[in-house]
Parts: C-alpha cells; sequence; structure tokens
C-alpha cells in the first residue's frame, strides 16, 4: 500500500517573531499571523483524505492542525517529534554570543560530531533517535493518508531519516512557518515529492488582496 505523508512545521508564534528561542521546553501558542497561516493550509488541503492526523505533544503543532481535529480526524500525539531540547537558550532572545554558540555546535554536527550538544540541549543524535522511533512508528500504522505537524529541527531530523540521509546534511532542509513537506512510501522506501511548499500562503493573500 501506499502511504502519503504530509508533513509541516507549526504556525508562527509571537516567540518566533521575537527570535526568542522556543525549543522542546517552552509551549507557546500561535500569534495571530500563525493562525491566518493554519487557516491557509486548512483551506488548500481541507479535501485530502487524511486518515489520522500526528502532532507533538507542545500546542503550537496542534493549533497549525486544529482545524482538520474539529472535523473529527484521529488526533495523536507523539513526544518523538517534540522540537530539540535547546537547554539554556529556551526561553531566551538570540544574541550574537548565543547565535555563535548555535552556529559552533551546527557546524560540529554538519562535521560529523553528532555527540556535541550546548549546556542542557540534546544532541543531534539524541534527537535523531527519538525521530527514528516516529518513523518505525509510521512504518507499522495502517493509514494511507498521514498529516503530520512538527517543529524546524525535528522536521529536518526527519526529512533526514525519511529520505535515509545522514544528519551531516540535515540543515540543507528548509522550515517556513507551516512550510509543507509531501513524502510517499513505497516499499520499504520514502520518497520525497514536496519540500518546504507555501503556496497556500501566497494563495491566501491573493484572496485576501482581491
Amino acid at each position: 500500500m501506499t502511504k502519503h505523508l504530509y508533513i509541516l512545521r507549526h504556525g508562527e508564534t509571537e516567540m518566533n517573531r521575537l527570535g526568542i528561542v522556543q525549543g522542546s521546553g517552552v509551549d507557546a501558542p500561535l500569534n495571530e499571523t500563525g493562525w491566518w497561516q493554519a487557516a491557509a493550509f486548512f483551506e488548500k488541503y481541507k479535501d485530502v483524505p487524511f486518515d489520522a492526523v500526528f502532532t507533538s505533544t507542545l500546542q503550537r503543532t496542534q493549533q497549525t492542525v486544529e482545524h482538520f481535529i474539529q472535523k473529527g480526524i484521529p488526533w495523536q500525539q507523539f513526544a518523538e517529534i517534540n522540537e530539540m531540547n535547546w537547554g539554556a537558550l529556551e526561553g531566551k532572545v538570540t544574541t550574537r554570543a548565543t547565535h555563535e554558540a548555535y552556529l559552533a555546535t551546527v557546524n560540529k554536527w554538519k562535521s560529523g560530531e553528532l555527540e556535541a550538544k550546548l549546556a542542557g540541549s540534546e544532541s543531534a543524535a539524541e534527537l535523531s533517535a527519538r525521530i527514528k522511533k516516529f518513523v518505525d512508528t509510521l512504518r507499522q500504522r495502517d493509514e494511507e493518508y498521514l498529516l503530520i505537524c512538527s517543529h524546524g529541527r525535528a522536521l529536518r531530523c526527519l526529512i533526514s531519516v525519511l529520505k535515509n540521509l545522514p544528519l551531516t546534511v540535515m540543515d540543507q532542509f528548509a522550515h517556513t512557518n507551516t512550510g509543507l513537506y509531501k513524502a510517499r512510501r513505497l516499499g520499504a522506501d520514502f520518497y520525497i515529492e514536496i519540500e518546504n511548499d507555501t503556496s497556500h500562503l501566497t494563495e491566501a493573500q491573493l484572496v485576501f488582496h482581491n
């Protein structure tokens, strides 16, 4: 059976707008823009015959797909696709010093040092371990159409795992708020058909301005 995955990042939160790190430890809600993005996504994809909706345990993912849940589509939360734990950075505005520390850690991941981490945070290896558990769950599920809402770094890791790529390249995957990745499973393999698509936002803006 062919399995279709619609994977999107949550809508904008006020912390996103202000450049404050959220991670898995800050459970911020969507702001007005985020709710608009969620509505635009629903308007474009409301007729897709989703069999189930999967979100992280953080409210910003649930709110992003709230319109689908309200349709009565079965919904489950998975801590495995929560955002990365960013430790001491969470809840704080990004500064030059913290950004440099973040970049230094990301560069270590790119060079293969996947156990590197910031103070009190997860490593890329730890994030990957839980994302792989989620992918194992996907392989075992019988649903044909799944809507999955997660977070930026978790999404980068998830797409890397689905494509069977090393985490050293995960930063190549962009993640706009409500950006959509579509994947299809044939046999044992997943194929990415669409990457970070935001056409629903462009189309909603055109309708609004007209």
